[in-house]
């Protein structure tokens, strides 16, 4: 039986760890051609060889989706290496969250550079290509967190917002080149996420909250379930968490 996704040429983001790396192993256990972007090189290549070792295929490059020229060659490796790119999954983000009057500008800095232009210059880079192909996929990632602010998330929520707002306005652009867009908000996910925020009580309290999470593999079957859809079909939207999370 197929899946849709054999022989699909998906450029990930973020793929070193957590929610990218589970959904590289997915989508390679299914026949998709994937070029793996993240910083930490080592950890992309490790997995690249482990995606090829099992059959699939998987390159890796090293980008810092901070750095427009960087995403860009990620973007044009893969299709270099396969003639095209058939979905750009945008994952890269970090959550290191505080309390505005902490006054942390760094990590508000940080979040608006990967959470948004992150997505920007993944999208800057692809849609060239996907327009000339008259056809392709962008997959933004947001968060739960677009839904729902609390009281240490306004930066990390504004910046999902944003996500949001900038894939919708992706969509009502691209329809006459025949491009699907899809942004996903997931909840609770087990993931190094919340190991980046520096805070220490912060941090405390996401462990706890984090304790319903469930595993990475839930976002991998949400991403192949998008991608996997016939290409008269634009799953434009998908929420989803854990069960118990309120």
């Amino acid at each position: 039986m197929t899946t849709g996704l054999e022989g699909e040429v998906v450029v990930i983001t973020g793929a070193s760890s957590g929610l990218g790396a589970a959904t590289a192993r997915h989508l390679g256990a299914q026949g998709a051609k994937l070029v793996l972007g993240a910083r930490r090189l080592d950890r992309i290549q490790a997995l690249a060889d482990e995606i090829n070792s099992g059959g699939g295929s998987a390159i890796a490059i090293a980008t810092d989706v901070t750095d427009r020229d960087q995403v860009r060659e990620l973007v044009d490796a893969a299709v270099e290496a396969h003639g095209h790119i058939d979905v750009l999954l945008n994952n890269a983000g970090v959550a290191p969250l505080s309390l505005l009057e902490k006054l942390n500008i760094h990590e508000w800095d940080q979040m608006i550079d990967v959470n948004i232009k992150g997505v920007l210059y993944g999208i800057a880079a692809a849609l060239p290509h996907m327009i000339h192909q008259k056809r392709g996929q962008i997959i933004n990632v947001s968060s739960i967190a677009a839904l729902n602010v609390g009281p240490v998330t306004a930066i990390y929520s504004a910046t999902k917002q944003a996500v949001r707002a900038i894939t919708e306005g992706l969509r009502l652009e691209v329809k006459p080149h025949n491009i699907r867009t899809t942004v996903i908000l997931p909840g609770a996910i087990a993931t190094d996420l919340p190991g980046g925020i520096n805070d220490q009580d912060i941090a405390a309290a996401m462990k706890g909250a984090y304790e319903i999470a469930i595993a990475p593999d839930s976002f991998a079957r949400t991403i192949a379930f998008a991608i996997s859809q016939p290409e008269d079909v634009d799953v434009n939207e998908i929420v989803f968490r854990p069960t118990r999370q309120a």
